[in-house]
């Protein structure tokens, strides 16, 4: 479904050239969800931006690599052929739902525009918006729809854009840390969601919650300093990871009971 092949992006500010993700190698199959992991600054979303080349170029440059979805290349395909594959093929949950969601337009507008334009075929839009923010846990969808982006909570912001993605129904599915801002009654709702929908789309999670990598992925893929540093089925790698960077996250994840003095640190590597 889609294979990145040596990917590395460097940022240009002024004369001076920054690396940010370096030869990365990943693949993910059809109905697969690949968590990918790694501390901030790692460069785990710029290597989700890179795949349908959201990063803005410049100050990005695409020095080395590609990425295929379905066999073809999408570093190489022109603007107007990466609109019909954003969001009808691959959609994306950000991060930042308050920077993502348009303060001036009501829920409805916004989640209309996105059906009308990716799926064209839906007949009764009200209706089929209502029922993906139904899915994500908005109370009395039908009252809330016509509301603004001020009027909702963090959480339900984020709802929101998880609703507003999935009504797409892509077939990959990029979701950047997508339970940061929810309570945890919702976050399993939300990844029971996203188990649910796992037949029907590929996952690329961006997460820092080993809890949810262990209960939802399928692979894992480690990020440090823009390199991936080891990849493989979740279970093998968080009952017997290779590299000290991911024993070292691993390490870092409290255990009832467990009392430590110190988290676990790396050095010189």
């Amino acid at each position: 479904m889609l294979e990145i092949q040596g990917l590395t992006i460097k940022f240009r500010d002024g004369k001076e050239t920054v690396t940010a993700v370096s030869d990365v190698s990943l693949t993910l199959q059809k109905g697969e969800t690949l968590g990918l992991v790694g501390e901030s600054g790692s460069g785990k979303s710029v290597t989700a931006l890179a795949l349908t080349r959201l990063l803005p170029e410049p100050p990005a440059l695409y020095a080395k690599g590609d990425v295929l979805f379905e066999g073809e290349s999408i570093l190489k395909k022109k603007k107007t052929a990466l609109r019909s594959i954003r969001g009808r093929e691959i959609a994306y949950i950000f991060q930042d739902p308050a920077n993502s969601l348009n303060p001036v337009f009501s829920i409805y507008e916004q989640l209309a525009e996105t059906i009308r334009l990716h799926r064209p075929e839906v007949q009764n839009v009200r209706r089929e918006a209502n029922f993906w923010l139904e899915q994500v846990g908005i109370v009395n969808p039908e009252k809330r729809i016509d509301h603004y982006p001020f009027q909702f909570s963090g959480g339900m912001q984020q709802r929101v854009m998880i609703a507003m993605a999935l009504s797409c129904r892509p077939k990959i599915l990029v979701a950047d840390e997508p339970t940061t801002a929810l309570d945890v009654t919702i976050q399993k709702q939300i990844l029971d969601l996203f188990r649910t929908l796992k037949s029907e789309m590929s996952i690329l999670l961006i997460t820092h919650n080993f809890g949810i990598v262990r209960g939802l992925t399928d692979k894992v893929a480690v990020l440090y300093r823009g390199r991936l540093v080891e990849f493989g089925n979740t279970e093998t790698v968080l009952k017997a990871p290779q590299h000290p960077y991911t024993r070292a996250l691993i390490g870092c994840v409290p255990h009832i009971g467990q009392k430590l003095v110190r988290l676990t640190t790396i050095d010189n590597l």
